[in-house]
């Protein structure tokens, strides 16, 4: 088996798997712990947050690595206090399909100059749109147990991708911006299917 074919396999079977987590995260809890820490493995949410790990080593120069990550923690805090309150945009879960299209957007041109402030704006953009759907399915009881958990695994998985993107550049080298690229692509095509499943 050539290396592009193991490519292509490897590929179809991210998609397939993207395609089951997709239709299982139909519903959930938000009244315990458990819940919370489960919660973040749903596709839309788990290829968002580690793509901000991925990024923000690639972007970002290797002291403020970790400002990706706390723009998004930052972000999905207040705006889920938001939700709480109940405010909210039209659209919102197309929007939070959409910030996966977006972040593999910003993985294709992560090795390209650019202001850090952009990158970390969009971050921040994208985890509102989460923060808000959060927010919005707080429970009269019941909800700090499942916020606990779900920030506990949202950085966890920023940490994931961190370690990632570190492995990709130590690795790979030169070679780091294709596979980013590749990865991007990949990322972008999960979250216009993700986007597609809503919209129809």
């Amino acid at each position: 088996m050539n290396r592009n074919t193991k490519r292509g396999l490897i590929a179809a079977t991210l998609l397939a798997g993207l395609a089951g987590a997709a239709q299982a995260h139909t519903g959930h809890g938000t009244s315990s712990l458990f819940e919370g820490l489960v919660h973040p493995f749903g596709a839309d949410h788990l290829l968002a947050m580690v793509a901000v790990g991925v990024w923000s080593v690639s972007a970002l120069p290797a002291h403020k690595a970790w400002q990706g990550p706390a723009a998004f923690l930052l972000a999905l805090i207040v705006s889920a206090t938001l939700g709480m309150l109940g405010f909210t945009v039209p659209y919102l879960e197309h929007g939070v399909s959409l910030s996966v299209v977006m972040f593999g957007a910003m993985l294709l041109l992560a090795r390209r100059t650019a202001a850090p402030a952009i990158g970390l704006g969009l971050i921040a953009a994208a985890a509102s749109l989460h923060g808000l759907a959060h927010g919005s399915e707080t429970p009269e009881s019941g909800f700090a147990g499942y916020a606990v958990g779900f920030l506990f695994t949202t950085a966890l998985l920023h940490l994931g991708g961190v370690g990632v993107g570190l492995g990709i550049q130590r690795w790979l080298g030169a070679r780091s911006g294709v596979v980013l690229g590749g990865l991007g692509a990949l990322l972008s095509a999960a979250g216009l299917y993700l986007f597609g499943q809503l919209a129809a």
